[in-house]
């Protein structure tokens, strides 16, 4: 009796730890994007400069996701999310003391170095003491967490860079990782690893973050000369990897997940063409309804929480009904309806109705509330207990690697159609031409991700 009271104890203090850092780091994220405008102004950044500010945590945070989760899966994953949660906190006080935009991109890379330690690791803490037959619905609370944090952090920070200035938002996050550093130490007992003991294969995941970063940094500076030599590099060295790690005894990424194992590969598939297609609206809409539509920072945040408070609704009732019904055929019914929603947006021009933006971002919400939670169960039921960490961590690198090409793509589209130019006015017609060419393409990928979502099988056997 004893050992079930224990059991119940780990089972809910971990899925307050995994909530609360779920939370956190989308809470950052779009609260600093509603702040992107002001930080613009006060530290003199250019459209494509500006963008470095989101795209620099996003960079590291994928260059290390995987490579820190086999860690975990060796060494401990709380002690990996302990370390990574000090990192962030400490992070986000570098940020706010930041007085150009050189060293605020720095310290917002050093904060996704944190941030990597945290998503590789927060689900496979989860997966690792809730039972299959309960994992759908705690991942479903884990990722109403995340919408939770995406609803109040543009509204949130919208209040906090109107009265206090953009730097408190970075200080609110340290103050929210100190809660949850005291938090995991001490309610958090045990730990986890699923591989201890095996070795750490150093050449594949030097290999693997080398390949990345060269990768997704030639994406983010097209068309800048050099950057298709980049690409091709970056390509290449993503093939080296995946012949190092084929050979390797202790691989850092499994590479037979995604030969053998079709439900884990086409759910991985269907995440980063999701998050490739949807990152970047909550970019757009912020400038959209500040520069467009004149409204303030607080007024723009009240809008932009109508998607991520549909999708925490949604979320833990998507995540139950994954563990009743294939996984694919709710994640798949979300794809259709975050096509739809995409599509919708690619319509807007200056004389757009609010009415009309609230209903793309309602039905944005219930696409992505449908879709997320089942697609985490597909992938983290797909694998066995020893690959936990490594699974976790590559459904962040999708989600990661998705986000960076999203915003690659809005940069590109504004370097291509504005220029490396602060965005005034007159400028104004040449954003709405940006901002409408990056809908219709990412309609386009999300349509190819509704085929990924039916084609990866069935879960469950």
């Amino acid at each position: 009796m004893e050992k079930e009271r224990t059991t119940d104890t780990t089972k809910h203090a971990a899925l307050l730890i995994a909530t609360m850092s779920s939370f956190l780091t989308p809470f950052t994220a779009s609260s600093i994007n509603i702040a992107l405008p002001s930080i613009g102004t006060k530290l003199s950044l250019n459209a494509v400069a500006l963008s470095w500010v989101a795209t620099a945590y996003i960079l590291a945070a994928a260059t290390f996701l995987v490579p820190l989760g086999r860690i975990a899966d060796i060494y401990g994953r709380k002690k990996v999310f302990q370390i990574g949660i000090i990192i962030d906190a400490a992070a986000s006080i570098a940020c706010a003391m930041s007085d150009t935009g050189e060293w605020l991109i720095i310290f917002r890379a050093l904060q996704g170095l944190g941030g990597a330690m945290i998503f590789g690791t927060g689900v496979a803490i989860l997966t690792s003491v809730f039972p299959v037959n309960e994992r759908g619905k705690m991942l479903g609370v884990n990722a109403a967490a995340v919408y939770t944090g995406l609803s109040v952090g543009p509204l949130i920070g919208g209040f906090l860079t109107g009265q206090f200035g953009w730097r408190s938002i970075f200080l609110l996050n340290a103050l929210l990782g100190l809660i949850t550093t005291v938090t995991v130490f001490w309610k958090l007992k045990g730990e986890w690893t699923g591989a201890s003991g095996e070795k750490f294969d150093y050449v594949g995941a030097l290999l693997y973050s080398l390949a990345i970063v060269t990768t997704m940094y030639a994406f983010s500076v097209l068309p800048a000369p050099g950057a298709c030599w980049l690409i091709l590099f970056g390509l290449l060295g993503l093939a080296a990897f995946v012949s190092w790690e084929i050979r390797s005894d202790s691989p850092v990424l499994n590479i037979s997940l995604f030969r053998k194992n079709t439900v884990f590969a086409m759910s991985n598939l269907a995440a980063l063409i999701s998050f490739s297609s949807t990152f970047a609206v909550g970019f757009l809409l912020s400038l959209y309804l500040q520069y467009i539509k004149g409204f303030s920072p607080e007024h723009a945040g009240l809008i932009l929480i109508v998607q991520p408070v549909i999708q925490m609704i949604c979320s833990p009732l998507a995540g139950s009904l994954s563990d009743r019904i294939e996984p694919r055929i709710v994640a798949s019914a979300g794809m259709v309806m975050t096509t739809t929603g995409i599509t919708m947006l690619s319509f807007l021009t200056n004389q757009s109705p609010l009415a009309f933006v609230i209903l793309c971002l309602a039905v944005l919400g219930l696409g992505f509330g449908l879709f997320s939670s089942p697609n985490t169960n597909a992938v983290m039921s797909s694998v066995e207990k020893s690959s936990y960490g490594v699974a976790s961590g590559m459904i962040g690198t999708m989600r990661l690697i998705g986000q960076a090409f999203s915003m690659g793509m809005a940069l590109l589209l504004f370097a291509l159609n504005i220029g490396r130019v602060q965005i005034t006015p007159e400028l104004y017609p040449l954003f709405l031409k940006s901002m409408r060419q990056a809908f219709s393409i990412s309609a386009f990928l999300c349509g190819a991700g509704v085929i990924a979502s039916i084609a990866r099988g069935k879960t469950r056997r």
